[in-house]
């Protein structure tokens, strides 16, 4: 494993506040550039930030600090980590809760019957399984087969609907995807689009229908009283 330093802001403050290092070999050493360590220097960054001691953390010694002071072309050098931390192992198959994984076969028939175009190790990274378990619910070699009953994954919550649909558009390129069998929730790419429906149109829009207009003003003025006669 690569020996990175911690926390290099922190320790630049540090150094800036403690030793007599130059802006360059403070900026080399902590992986950022000198006009950033000179303005640590004048309070115009990392004003927050409380300083840490490289010597204690065990990332630099005395000895080589007063090496680099007197020698401004010397560049500091981490000191080896007294404890190895192993590397992490390559990412595995997604987790699946106890609570969840009675439902996995089901899920799994509904991936490999609505999307056949996704492969072993993509449904592996959806749902969590093995490429074992994959062959014999398609083969209908599962002890509970007859059993089975297809379920939509993110609908059990086995996975995201974002994963689903990625793992969908990277297995389909080239080719239609199959149409669903069944319930199942709509990709997310369509539910982020939706538009309301358009408003009705108002009534006043409507064309006039002339007759029916000086219809009802004949049937008004035959209804006013008549003026009395003088």
């Amino acid at each position: 494993m690569a020996n990175t330093l911690l926390m290099p802001k922190a320790t630049a403050v540090w150094l800036v506040d403690n030793t007599a290092l130059t802006f360059e070999q403070i900026a080399q050493f902590c992986t950022l550039h000198p006009l950033e360590v000179k303005a640590i220097a004048d309070g115009e960054s990392a004003q927050g930030i409380k300083g840490m001691d490289p010597v204690i953390t065990g990332q630099l010694t005395r000895e080589e600090i007063a090496r680099a002071e007197k020698d401004s072309n010397h560049r500091l050098k981490l000191s080896d980590p007294k404890v190895r931390v192993p590397e992490s192992k390559r990412k595995g198959p997604r987790y699946t809760p106890l609570s969840k994984r009675q439902d996995r076969p089901n899920a799994i028939l509904w991936l490999v019957r609505n999307h056949p175009e996704l492969k072993d190790a993509q449904i592996s990274r959806l749902v969590g399984t093995t490429k074992s378990t994959i062959e014999q619910i398609r083969d209908r070699k599962h002890w509970n087969a007859a059993n089975l009953v297809p379920m939509d994954p993110v609908t059990l919550g086995l996975c995201s609907q974002i994963d689903l649909d990625l793992e969908v558009q990277r297995a389909s390129r080239g080719r239609e995807p199959a149409a669903p069998v069944g319930d199942t929730l709509l990709p997310a790419s369509l539910t982020e689009r939706l538009v309301p429906e358009a408003e009705k149109p108002h009534d006043e829009d409507k064309e006039l229908d002339a007759n029916a207009v000086f219809a009802k003003l004949s049937s008004l003025k035959s209804k006013d009283p008549e003026p009395d006669e003088e």
